[in-house]
């Protein structure tokens, strides 16, 4: 089992999840993170640390999140890894906190198919 970055991320990027990592399973994009599954060792340190409350085990995922699994899954093996000293979260990513509707923020080559509905 993984750990899942969802839409809460988009347009917050904070780093407090890839400072508690125990590995280096965290990946950048410009606006957001996502966990490559083949990396994450399920410790579930980042979910407490995440200050968007962006992070869900994989099986406790709410049905309106689950295109998140499938984006983290194929977006980190195309993304660099994060790491704590590079990671800068987003100057207004405090006033993205919460919002909902945050996939379609996003520019569409970053971003996954998202049902509508």
């Amino acid at each position: 089992m993984t750990h899942v970055v969802t839409e809460q991320c988009v347009r917050c990027k904070f780093a407090e999840c890839v400072t508690y990592c125990p590995v280096a399973c965290f990946r950048e994009a410009e606006t957001f993170l996502v966990i490559d599954p083949a990396e994450c060792i399920d410790c579930g340190n980042c979910v407490e640390a995440c200050p968007a409350d962006a992070i869900y085990p994989e099986d406790e995922l709410p049905p309106e999140l689950q295109p998140a699994l499938e984006w983290n899954a194929r977006l980190a093996p195309r993304l660099p890894l994060a790491t704590t000293a590079d990671v800068v979260p987003l100057a207004d990513g405090e006033e993205w906190v919460g919002r909902p509707d945050k996939w379609h923020t996003l520019m569409a080559e970053q971003t996954p198919q998202v049902p509508h509905g």
